[in-house]
């Protein structure tokens, strides 16, 4: 496993992100402390989570498992890079949601509570919330660094002038801002190299890719799309069926698994920190994803990729201009 500074600060987290959105409606609390429990023997330190996940089992159900394997105690949470977000409402209350000074410090402390830790290595906005001015993010969010509780603020699907605005906004205030942003990346879905990477690359913001397998669209299996899970979960396999026919004649040209391959594009890319695998089982985390870490695709690939999967032609603005 590889290590890589999050952005422009000095801490390293793995090239590789586990994703624990499965944990609970999907993985059973055994079988996602075994992925865990493997993850940390893989050299995967980075831990990705959010408030909201729980799906069936109710918000807060995943947070509630981490906390549970954190407290078998062997190094676990000191281990680990820990991440989770704030935004979604946690209930049907008006202020159980957003971005309020007062949500945001409520609702990390409850994670703090559910992951059974005494702090947060990196407090991610879900999403940016239009009503709450800025001033009042970073108040809420420098009084969780000063109790010790955040260490780093991050954001998730943020556009790239609200990276801009927030990071200049907590200039102003001499606070260190946001070093990491989530952001919907993959092989077929490339609009963020229009403002949002090069955004992240000239703020030294880590870019973490969410869905690096389109949803399933990448992993393989382009025979199975009107018969098998992927034909219910993702209309969009039999319209770009001739891309991923190219696509997996291509990654059966250099011998590797098509996760393998997506996964190595993305650590390619320049601002890259670590694409989020979120796996459902023991299986899913070996074998291939953990292969993206030694691949190195060359050149030729790189445009071969590229051929199948043109990008929106750019950075803005010459992508769409002179």
């Amino acid at each position: 496993m590889r290590y890589h500074r999050l952005g422009r600060t000095a801490l390293r987290v793995s090239n590789l992100c586990l994703g624990t959105m499965n944990f609970g409606p999907q993985t059973s609390e055994p079988d996602s402390f075994a992925i865990m429990d493997h993850a940390l023997e893989l050299g995967i330190n980075f831990f990705d989570t959010a408030n909201r996940y729980g799906g069936s089992l109710g918000a807060g159900a995943t947070e509630s498992i981490i906390g549970r394997w954190f407290a078998q105690g062997g190094g676990r949470r000191d281990k680990v890079v820990l991440a989770t977000k704030v935004f979604g409402p946690m209930t049907d209350w008006p202020n159980d949601g957003g971005l309020s000074a007062r949500h945001i410090i409520a609702a990390c402390n409850e994670s703090l509570s559910r992951l059974q830790t005494d702090h947060i290595d990196l407090y991610q906005m879900h999403h940016v919330d239009r009503h709450a001015p800025w001033a009042e993010i970073w108040q809420a969010m420098e009084t969780l660094v000063a109790q010790g509780k955040v260490v780093y603020v991050g954001s998730s699907n943020f556009a790239g002038w609200h990276l801009v605005q927030a990071n200049e906004a907590a200039s102003v205030r001499s606070f260190l801002g946001l070093v990491s942003e989530q952001s919907l990346y993959n092989l077929a879905s490339r609009t963020i190299e229009l403002e949002v990477l090069p955004a992240c690359r000239a703020y030294g913001i880590g870019l973490i890719p969410w869905s690096p397998l389109a949803g399933g669209l990448l992993a393989g299996g382009v025979g199975q799309a009107t018969t098998g899970r992927r034909a219910n979960v993702n209309p969009r396999y039999e319209a770009m069926r001739p891309k991923l026919e190219r696509w997996e004649s291509l990654c059966r040209e250099l011998g590797e698994e098509p996760t393998a391959v997506a996964l190595a594009w993305l650590l390619a890319q320049r601002g890259v920190t670590a694409p989020i695998i979120g796996p459902r089982t023991m299986e899913q985390l070996s074998g291939a994803s953990i292969r993206a870490t030694e691949l190195s695709l060359d050149d030729t690939t790189l445009k071969q990729l590229d051929d199948i999967f043109p990008g929106p032609g750019g950075t803005a603005p010459e992508a769409y201009a002179w």
